[in-house]
Formats: structure tokens, C-alpha cells, sequence
């Protein structure tokens, strides 16, 4: 069951019958608009608020003792990886989840592996791969993917630039500053319920600008760029063709979904298998958008360091289907 169904539904009557806009490119692009401002809008509000919650009760200090302790080195990576393989949103869409982790004390590199493996591998390269790929190519994909996520958190951890993240998302309340604030006695219900509506919306009114900005410009790269350009450039089999793939792929914004039939004409139109990879992969993890709310969270530095981790771990994947088992 698609649970934005009801968003698409009201974006196809608000475009098609409401405005009755019949030009395909600005149809395609007010549509994405309307239909990823709500759904984004509505993660914002619900992930945030949860996420106020979680750090209200979170145990920082025994989760902290517990990634820090490595008795099974990168496990820790591994079930942030694992946690961004099952939920199932875009890059965009999971950014409120990476200001929550974050905040709530989970160190930078872990969040950093959820954050890359979210949109990276994902209910598409589940489900729809195998019917259009084969197993094979579904599980070696899978697995490479979790394999780069972790990868990348561990050298993000490694370079240690927490201080690199925009640290007004690091200053909520924890329950026990609120009880010494309230004198020790029990904190009501409703002041509980205040405290967490506020953190919530404060971060969300914070990126909104930002998801505004970003899915703008995904939307006009939706509705004007058309397919046939990337195919046309991508058609070759040599070295360059990753890294290109991976220039072109930035700037569009799709979700897993959405880029599979574009794909799957790629690759029967001739293009490589690792080359379109490579530009699937870029567009729903590297897309100009998510990288525009994503720089309300963390500085450049932060930034160009996912971008670079990410991007060269992308090409990794492309050269391997490439050059190495297909």
C-alpha cells in the first residue's frame, strides 16, 4: 500500500482538473511540486515531532557506551545501513530522520551510513530489481550498496567533524534538564506535549525554506529536462561514462520508484548496466535538492565530505557492474 497515494491523487486533481494545465513539461513540473512540498512537509512535521520525543527519553550516555564499547566493530554501521534499507524514503524525506539521530546523540559516521543507505538501497532495488534484473544482479547491488553506506559513515567517523553540524539542532531539552528546571516534581502531560510540539516545529520551520528551494529546482529538472538527454551521452562503454554518469544524475531528483523505467530503457537502449547504476544511484542520493536542505543540517565541510564519500562510492558501484562481473 502506497501511503502518499492520497498526496498524488490531490496533486494530479489540483494540476489536471483544478488548474486545468495541459502542457506536458509544466503540468510534469507543477505536479512533482505540489505532490513532494506536502509529502516532505507532512514528514517534516510527524519525523520531527517523533524525533523530539525520542531525544526527550533517549539514554544518551548508555547508547553512546554502547557504540563506543566495538565489540563487533562496524555492527553499529551496519544496522544504521540496515535501518535506511527498510524505510522507505527518498533523500530528501530522510533528512528530518539524520537532524533527529544526530541530535539525539547518535554518533556522526552511524547517521551518516542510515543517511546514504536510505535512498540508496531501497523498496525499488527490493522489489522491482529482480523482476527487471535478475536475482543476481539485485543481491550484488544490495549488498554493495549496505557495503559503501558503511563504508562512507566509517570515513565521515573517522575525520571526526561532528562540530561541522549546525548545532541549533543539537540544543533541545533533555528529560532530566526539564525536571531540574520544573524543581524535581513530575512534568505534566501537557507541558510535555508543548515541549515536544515546539522542538518539532522549530526544526521543521527551519528546513522549510530549504525543501521549498530544492524541490523547486526538482521540479523544474523534472518537468523540462528531457530523458533522451542523458541517454545521449551515456551511450558508451569507457572509463569517463561512470563519472559523468554520476555529474548528470546529480542534478535530477527522483525517487528509487520513479527512476527504475528510466533505467530499464538505459540499459535496453545500450547504455552499460554500471553506467545507468551509477546514474540512478546519483540521482536518489546525490540529487541538487536533497543537497540544498541537507546544507541547512551541517556546513560545507560536512557536506563536501558526505558528497565526495557518497559520489566515489557510487562510481565504485559503476565500474564494478562494468568492467568486473557483468
Amino acid at each position: 500500500m502506497d501511503i502518499f497515494k492520497p498526496i498524488e491523487i490531490f496533486s494530479d486533481a489540483v494540476v489536471y482538473n483544478w488548474l486545468n494545465i495541459t502542457h506536458e513539461y509544466w503540468g510534469q513540473a507543477i505536479n512533482f511540486f505540489i505532490y513532494d512540498i506536502i509529502k516532505i512537509g507532512l514528514l517534516l512535521i510527524v519525523i520531527n515531532y517523533a524525533m523530539a520525543i525520542t531525544r526527550y527519553y533517549f539514554p544518551v550516555e548508555k547508547v553512546r557506551d554502547i557504540l563506543s564499547s566495538r565489540k563487533w566493530y562496524g555492527f553499529d554501521y551496519f544496522l544504521a545501513a540496515l535501518l535506511g534499507v527498510i524505510t522507505p524514503f527518498c533523500s530528501c524525506s530522510s533528512i528530518p530522520l539524520f537532524i533527529g539521530f544526530v541530535s539525539a546523540g547518535i554518533p556522526l559516521g552511524v547517521t551518516m551510513a542510515f543517511l546514504i543507505a536510505s535512498p540508496l538501497v531501497n523498496e525499488a532495488s527490493l522489489f522491482i530489481f529482480p523482476t527487471i534484473f535478475g536475482f543476481k544482479l539485485t543481491l550484488t547491488y544490495n549488498a554493495l550498496g549496505i557495503a559503501i553506506a558503511m563504508l562512507a559513515g566509517m570515513i565521515i567517523g573517522r575525520l571526526k567533524m561532528d562540530k561541522h553540524v549546525n548545532q541549533e539542532f543539537l540544543k533541545f531539552k533533555t528529560r532530566a534538564e526539564v525536571i531540574k528546571e520544573n524543581k524535581g516534581e513530575k512534568v505534566s502531560l501537557q507541558k510535555r506535549l508543548s515541549i515536544w510540539w515546539k522542538d518539532g516545529l522549530a526544526i521543521s520551520k527551519s528546513i522549510f525554506p530549504y525543501v521549498i528551494l530544492g524541490v523547486g529546482l526538482g521540479a523544474l529538472i523534472h518537468g523540462f529536462v528531457p530523458r533522451d538527454f542523458v541517454e545521449t551521452y551515456l551511450g558508451v562503454q569507457h572509463w569517463w561514462t561512470i563519472p559523468l554518469a554520476v555529474i548528470m544524475g546529480a542534478p535530477f531528483y527522483a525517487n528509487s520508484v520513479s527512476v527504475i523505467p528510466v533505467i530499464e530503457a538505459m540499459t535496453m537502449k545500450g547504455i552499460p548496466l554500471g553506467t545507468s547504476l551509477a546514474f540512478m544511484t546519483a540521482t536518489v542520493t546525490l540529487s541538487v535538492p536533497s543537497i540544498l536542505i541537507l546544507k541547512k543540517a551541517m556546513n560545507w565541510k560536512l557536506l563536501s565530505a558526505f558528497i565526495i564519500v557518497t559520489a566515489v562510492g557510487i562510481m565504485i558501484i559503476g565500474y564494478f557492474f562494468n568492467f568486473i562481473i557483468f
